[in-house]
């Protein structure tokens, strides 16, 4: 496999998501993420307030923060940490599906000058990994970083291709499920449609029979 080749396919498994979002006193918000086993997933955050003597979002002051909850497809809690106005969380995923990653604020008394803005950056897989830090503290080469990026890339191609397998499989179960499901219900449907025919014909020939019709 030639080296354009593992750059186009891991810029198509490999995923970064950047978005910002408003929330209210109280309220959750929630992003679903798919996830391949083994794959290390990034959170960056920046938390604005609404001011309205300025008619714009600022810097959230000391005290707020956001508390970052994150289940993956099982329901089952990976993390519940809070954290400051701005920060940075860090997960990695046991098994492959959806993970649901959830914010909310950890306080409602800022709401009094109005809503939040999060600003919220999402990287997973081999985007996640600061390959600076690790160039600095293994004192690599830019050969050797650039060998370790590229394994990086293919053995997070080999995760997303595995993980689409699984899930081919599931949809591949499902459809045979549903199949199956049908199949005995048209039979079911046939089989009464059978018996009700007969008992009729039953009814109508004694009903005949007693009025001596035949």
């Amino acid at each position: 496999m030639s080296l354009q080749t593992i750059l186009a396919v891991s810029a198509l498994f490999t995923a970064v998501s950047g978005l910002y979002f408003h929330i209210g006193e109280t309220e959750k918000k929630c992003f679903i993420e798919e996830i391949p086993d083994e794959t290390m997933v990034v959170g960056r955050y920046k938390v604005h307030i609404f001011d309205k003597n300025v008619n714009d979002y600022v810097p959230t002051v000391q005290g707020l923060g956001m508390h970052v909850e994150i289940k993956d497809h099982d329901s089952k809690i990976i993390m519940s940490r809070t954290y400051a106005s701005e920060g940075r969380f860090t997960f990695t995923s046991a098994m492959a599906g959806e993970h649901t990653i959830c914010l909310h604020s950890n306080s409602s008394a800022w709401f009094s000058s109005g809503q939040l803005r999060v600003h919220l950056d999402i990287q997973v897989g081999e985007h996640a990994v600061d390959y600076q830090q690790i160039q600095a503290k293994d004192k690599l080469s830019e050969l050797q970083l650039r060998i370790r990026q590229l394994l990086d890339q293919v053995e997070q191609i080999t995760k997303e291709q595995n993980y689409q397998r699984y899930r081919e499989e599931r949809f591949r179960q499902t459809s045979e499920s549903t199949n199956q499901r049908v199949l005995w219900w048209s039979i079911s449907q046939t089989l009464i449609l059978l018996v009700t025919g007969f008992w009729q014909m039953r009814h109508l020939k004694s009903f005949f029979e007693a009025k001596k019709l035949v």
